[in-house]
C-alpha cells in the first residue's frame, strides 16, 4: 500500500504543490476565519471549481463554528474532501460462474488517453488475475491498433483488430466472439475519439452496445469515460454530455502527473456522482493506478511534494 501512496504522492505533487504556494504558511495552521480567503484561492488555483469550492468553504465555516477552539486546516479539508468522495472508489467485482465475458467500453475525446488507458488497464486485471481480451474499435485512427499491438506484445495480453476503416461494430463484435470463445471474463473496447457535439459518432458508440447485446449477453456492461486531467473542470461539459448519451458508470482520469489541475476530481465526482477506477500519472504501464480515495486527500494535504 505505501508504493501505492508514493504513486499518488509523485502524481499529485504538481496540484499539492499549486497549494501549498496559495496558502503559504496556512497549509499547517489552525483553521481561522479571516484564513478562510486563503484557502479559497488555493482551492481555485488547483481547478477545484466553484461549485465544489463553495462547498468545502461552506462545510469549513460550520466546522470552526462547531469548534473554534483552533481546529486545524489540513484536518477539517480532509474531512470535507472525505464527504464529497463519499461512494467514489470504482470496482469490478470479482468475475462470476457466467460464461460470458464482462464488457468495458472505454469512450472520451480525442487525446484523453483511451487507447493507452485501454492497455494498462489490461495489464492491471491480468495482474490481479483476470482473463482479459481488447477490442480495437478505434478503426478511424490507423495509429490506435499500432499502439495497441506494441502494448499487447509488452505487456502480453490478447488482442483482436482490423484494418483502418473497418466499422467499429464489426470489430467490437468479433472481439465479443473471440472473447467468448476463449473464455475471456473481461473485454476491453478502444472506441475512437469523438467529440461530445459529435451526434453522429454518439450514435456509433450506442450501435456498438446495440450490436453486442443483439448477439449475445454479456455478464455484465460498462462505460467508462476517460478524461484528459490537463483539462480539469472544463471537461465537466464533456462528461456531462457524455452521461447523458451513454449512461456513463465509470470515469479515468489521465495525466494528473503533468498539471496543477488535478482538485477537479472532486468536482466532476461531486457533481456526476460517477464512480472514479483509475488516474493515471505517467506513461508507464503501471503509472495507471485504482483509484484511492485515502491516498489521493492524504497526498493533497499530507504527502510532501517531494516524496518518492
Amino acid at each position: 500500500m505505501f508504493g501505492l501512496f508514493k504513486k499518488f504522492c509523485q502524481g499529485l505533487a504538481k496540484t499539492k504543490q499549486q497549494l501549498v504556494q496559495k496558502m503559504g504558511g496556512l497549509f499547517r495552521g489552525r483553521l481561522r476565519p479571516e484564513s478562510l480567503e486563503a484557502v479559497e484561492e488555493a482551492l481555485y488555483a488547483a481547478d477545484f471549481g466553484v461549485e465544489t469550492t463553495e462547498e468545502i468553504l461552506k462545510r469549513l465555516r460550520q466546522a470552526f463554528l462547531k469548534n473554534p477552539q483552533a481546529r486545524d486546516i489540513l484536518v477539517c479539508t480532509a474531512q470535507v474532501l472525505r464527504q464529497l468522495l463519499e461512494g467514489s472508489e470504482g470496482r469490478l467485482e470479482p468475475p462470476g460462474e457466467g460464461r460470458t465475458p464482462e464488457v468495458v467500453y472505454l469512450v472520451g475525446t480525442n487525446g484523453s488517453g483511451k487507447t493507452t488507458s485501454a492497455a494498462k488497464c489490461a495489464h492491471f486485471f491480468q495482474a490481479q488475475g483476470r482473463k482479459v481480451l481488447v477490442g480495437a474499435c478505434d478503426t478511424f485512427r490507423a495509429a490506435a491498433n499500432e499502439q495497441l499491438a506494441v502494448w499487447s506484445r509488452h505487456l502480453g495480453f490478447e488482442l483482436v483488430a482490423s484494418q483502418p476503416g473497418a466499422d467499429a461494430a464489426a470489430v467490437a463484435y468479433d472481439s465479443y466472439r473471440a472473447a467468448c470463445h476463449r473464455r475471456k471474463d473481461l473485454l476491453l473496447l478502444d472506441t475512437a475519439g469523438r467529440l461530445h457535439t459529435k451526434e453522429g459518432l454518439m450514435q456509433e458508440l450506442l450501435k456498438i452496445r446495440r450490436v453486442l447485446r443483439k448477439h449475445g449477453e454479456p455478464a455484465a456492461e460498462h462505460v467508462w469515460l476517460v478524461l484528459d486531467g490537463s483539462l480539469g473542470v472544463n471537461s465537466i461539459h464533456s462528461a456531462r454530455q457524455f452521461h447523458q448519451s451513454l449512461g456513463l458508470s465509470g470515469l479515468i482520469m489521465t495525466k494528473l502527473d503533468g498539471t496543477s489541475r488535478g482538485g477537479a476530481l472532486v468536482g466532476i465526482y461531486h457533481q456526476l456522482r460517477i464512480p472514479i477506477y483509475f488516474l493515471g500519472f505517467g506513461e508507464k504501464a503501471d503509472d495507471l493506478q485504482p483509484f484511492s480515495r485515502e491516498d489521493y486527500i492524504r497526498a493533497l494535504l499530507e504527502g510532501s511534494p517531494e516524496e518518492g
